[in-house]
């Protein structure tokens, strides 16, 4: 399995490394750390690049994390996807038809239990589990819920990337460029 071809996921946290992103074969790129202002140009830059870029939400500085932001965003910016720890967010994604990555943080059993519940109720397309090597609650999140899994977070090397695609992620997502090659 991967994320349409791709096992790794480039999530992009700098202009220097989204230019870099533009000159990959990667479709498919996670847009991290960025400011209300850049958001438009760099989604249609990517696009003149055929690239698709994934959202997310929560780190785009100067929109409130809410449904209405995520309105604004699939209508005014056309992601391929938006990516939110929150649940109205996934929830406007997928009625605005674009891809709904619902991030989920591993902290302990009661966030996982109280996540594998919302995840029930609003059916994300993905999920991003972090972090992302912690293989065997990969697998028993993909077997709960049947939701196809990204992996991310606190992944430096080959052998993490493997672990995590061997535990039923479908892709990694990563800032690690050297990740990037392999």
């Amino acid at each position: 399995m991967s994320f349409y071809g791709q096992s790794i996921v480039p999530a992009i946290r700098n202009m220097k490394q989204f230019d870099r992103f533009l000159q990959s074969d990667f479709e498919y790129g996670v847009l991290l750390d960025s400011h209300l202002g850049q958001v438009k140009h760099i989604v249609k830059e990517g696009k003149h690049h055929h690239k698709k870029l994934l959202i997310h939400v929560d780190l785009i500085q100067g929109l409130k994390h809410d449904e209405y932001a995520a309105e604004f965003l699939c209508q005014e910016i056309k992601p391929a996807g938006l990516i939110s720890t929150r649940s109205s967010v996934i929830a406007k994604a997928k009625q605005k038809k674009v891809f709904a990555i619902q991030r989920l943080f591993l902290i302990d059993s009661g966030a996982l239990e109280k996540s594998l519940e919302l995840i029930k109720k609003y059916e994300p397309d993905y999920i991003e589990v972090l972090p992302g090597i912690v293989p065997r609650l990969i697998q028993e999140i993909k077997n709960k819920t049947g939701i196809p899994i990204l992996a991310g977070g606190f992944i430096q090397t080959k052998e993490d990337v493997q672990l995590a695609l061997n535990a039923g992620a479908n892709a990694v997502t990563t800032s690690d460029e050297n990740l990037w090659l392999i």
